[in-house]
């Protein structure tokens, strides 16, 4: 049983229903759906740190589709681009799982995908690219390039 500091109070946007969510199902993709209405939930989720030794369990083995932004703290577009991928992370909760990589702690991961230039945005499926958007996207950008790979 998960103690009360692994539970999360969501309300439910559709019919107004509190409900209690694990918040470790959510980080972990399964999404959560209300239990009057059974209309999805949103989450405030955070996208999950990757680092070169959890790529694979976190990213190559996730049953969801990944957006996994390769970034640097000192990299200013990177930072204007971080609030977006945030929100995209809660909006996506459940249909999409959004990570992040620092390349300058994660050197591995960014040279196993030839990145050149931060950011970088991927969308990979079982660890597999499938598209790539090189340096600062909108958010209505990076929606449209998920929706042509049926992603969202």
């Amino acid at each position: 049983m998960p103690t009360i500091t692994e539970l999360k109070m969501i309300t439910c946007p559709a019919c107004g229903a509190t409900n209690r969510v694990v918040l470790e199902r959510i980080e972990r993709g399964a999404g959560a759906r209300c239990g009057r209405c059974h209309a999805p939930l949103p989450s405030n989720v955070l996208p999950l740190e990757v680092t070169d030794g959890t790529f694979a369990r976190d990213v190559e083995q996730s049953p969801l589709p990944v957006l996994l932004d390769l970034w640097a703290a000192w990299c200013g577009p990177c930072r204007m681009q971080g609030p977006i991928i945030d929100q995209l992370a809660a909006e996506l909760a459940g249909r999409v799982r959004v990570c992040k990589v620092d390349v300058d702690s994660n050197p591995r991961t960014a040279m196993r995908f030839d990145v050149r230039s931060i950011p970088t945005l991927l969308l990979l499926e079982r660890g597999r690219e499938v598209d790539r958007m090189v340096g600062a996207q909108s958010k209505a950008e990076i929606l449209r390039r998920l929706s042509v790979y049926g992603t969202i």
